[in-house]
């Protein structure tokens, strides 16, 4: 349960957790030049959804000055995505990645 503070709302929420889990991922080498990519390949989360926000919270190796980022792909489908911004190319280690999907509460996810 989310602490409040004079009936303000916290990040927590904002969001429903809709899954997490931990995965070994070895991405393809990220060429030199800035904003190439490596794909993780499709990890499942059951429930995803198109329009849930993937973090990926916690990775065992340092991603040398690279992003790592996710989205989901379709149904129960996330994909992680190794950016390049450096000179050089960037090759991480097979590593676990751990990620969260969140959707936006039923409340809040109107306009």
């Amino acid at each position: 349960m989310a602490i409040q503070k004079a009936g303000r709302l916290q990040f927590q929420d904002l969001f429903e957790v809709v899954g997490a889990g931990r995965f070994t991922i070895n991405f393809p080498n990220a060429a030199t030049g800035s904003g190439t990519m490596a794909v993780s390949g499709a990890l499942t989360v059951p429930g995803a959804a198109l329009g849930d926000i993937v973090l990926p919270v916690g990775c065992g190796v340092d991603p040398v000055d690279a992003v790592v980022a996710g989205h989901v792909t379709g149904a129960n489908t996330v994909e992680l995505t190794l950016l390049n911004n450096t000179a050089g190319a960037v090759d991480l280690a097979s590593a676990d990645f751990t990620i969260v999907v969140l959707r936006l509460a039923p409340q809040f996810a109107r306009v």
